[in-house]
């Protein structure tokens, strides 16, 4: 017998969240987030999506739920945790080791998600009928403007979903349905005059509150940036080596967040401070094998090696340098740059000097050519 009332469906919505490790639940409608199509515009006009020319691509999809899918009434907006058992930021002080974001420490969250989401999304048509679809981050769907408007959280100054009883740590994802459900009130903004995610910004990433420039993001410097990373970023991004925490964890609202249980998406232990050493020598197959069901493989190999190598070269731990040495004859020249400028940082002026004096004859890379002039022209440090 199927379900034929809001309340009925919305009780059995609720219990296979629960059930599917999901901590929060709301339903918004398509047409409730009237003022993001404008901010979204504003942050493409602006240039802050750097080189995520997708965002653009997909403007009118993204700003308008309906334009994904006409049919669509309702929108399930489902939130797990990732909540960490510690401060993340304390592997900051260890330099030669790796920080990786918390998120992805583990399985990625996008296929954990995906998988609950079809079977809660199964039980829906299941017992209502009608049809569905489902979506975890990388479809076109603004998924913290809807979640703000379904009442699980708001748009915190950082521009994440912050939550009064989960802090700054969720993922996200919706199921869109053509089934009418009641939906729950849109939540208020709680950040007040705090501006602690602001301030704690390496890199100056927030021009405005609630707005980002995603060219000067760790998060985006190290993940979706595909060349060089810039000079002016290097020294401030220090050991992280995929994505960055700390506007997330300064925000005090954590202090009501539990962390997420074993059963969820425990971190893995050898991502939580991984040596710089053994990340230096991994080549793409071992990159491949050490990642697998990670959302880090994305990447690929020779961004992840150019980012040990930023963070190698602010390490100032001299014993990396053989191995960093050993990447100047690696086959990617995104790779062989960014070795050069850690060798500049790691050996003395004389020692970086007579090195360049030989190596830098034989390379045919124009941008990796650079590297060397620019590391050479570079203020001379006591050796």
């Amino acid at each position: 017998m199927r379900i034929s009332t809001s309340e009925n469906l919305r009780a059995l919505i609720e219990a296979e969240a629960r059930r599917a490790g999901f901590e929060a639940v709301a339903v918004t409608r398509p047409d409730a987030i009237p003022l993001a199509p404008a901010r979204l515009a504003e942050f493409i006009a602006d240039g802050f999506h750097g080189s995520m020319a997708w965002i653009a691509e997909t403007l009118e999809r993204r700003a308008e739920p309906s334009t994904l899918w006409p049919e669509v009434r309702s929108i399930v907006v489902l939130a797990m945790n990732y909540g960490p058992d510690h401060d993340p930021r304390g592997i900051l002080e260890k330099r030669n080791r790796g920080a990786i974001s918390v998120y992805a420490q583990n399985r990625d969250y996008h296929d954990v998600m995906k998988g609950r989401l079809k079977e809660i999304a199964g039980k829906i048509v299941a017992k209502a009928g009608g049809d569905v679809k489902v979506f975890v981050d990388t479809a076109p769907v603004m998924e913290k403007p809807l979640a703000e408007a379904a009442g699980l959280g708001w748009q915190g100054k950082h521009t994440n979903l912050v939550s009064r009883a989960h802090g700054s740590w969720l993922f996200l994802g919706t199921i869109f349905t053509t089934a009418e459900l009641e939906p729950d009130k849109a939540e208020i903004d709680h950040c007040g005059s705090c501006r602690a995610c602001l301030d704690a910004c390496p890199t100056d990433a927030f021009p405005a509150p609630y707005r980002i420039d995603a060219r000067r993001c760790i998060s985006y410097l190290t993940i979706e940036n595909k060349g060089p990373i810039p000079r002016e970023f290097r020294d401030k991004i220090g050991n992280r080596i995929y994505g960055c925490d700390d506007c997330l964890a300064a925000c005090p609202w954590n202090k009501f967040a539990s962390a997420a249980s074993e059963a969820k998406l425990a971190a893995r232990e050898d991502l939580r401070e991984p040596p710089l050493s053994e990340l230096l020598a991994l080549d793409d197959a071992a990159f491949r094998a050490f990642f697998s069901g990670s959302p880090i493989k994305r990447i690929g190999r020779d961004r992840f090696v150019r980012n040990v190598l930023i963070a190698a070269g602010n390490s100032g731990d001299a014993s990396l340098a053989p191995g960093v040495r050993g990447l100047l004859r690696d086959a990617s020249p995104l790779v062989r740059g960014a070795a050069i400028w850690a060798l500049s940082r790691l050996l003395s002026d004389r020692e970086f000097g007579e090195l360049a004096a030989t190596a830098s004859k034989t390379e045919t890379d124009a941008a990796v050519r650079d590297e060397w002039l620019a590391s050479l022209a570079k203020p001379a440090k006591a050796d």
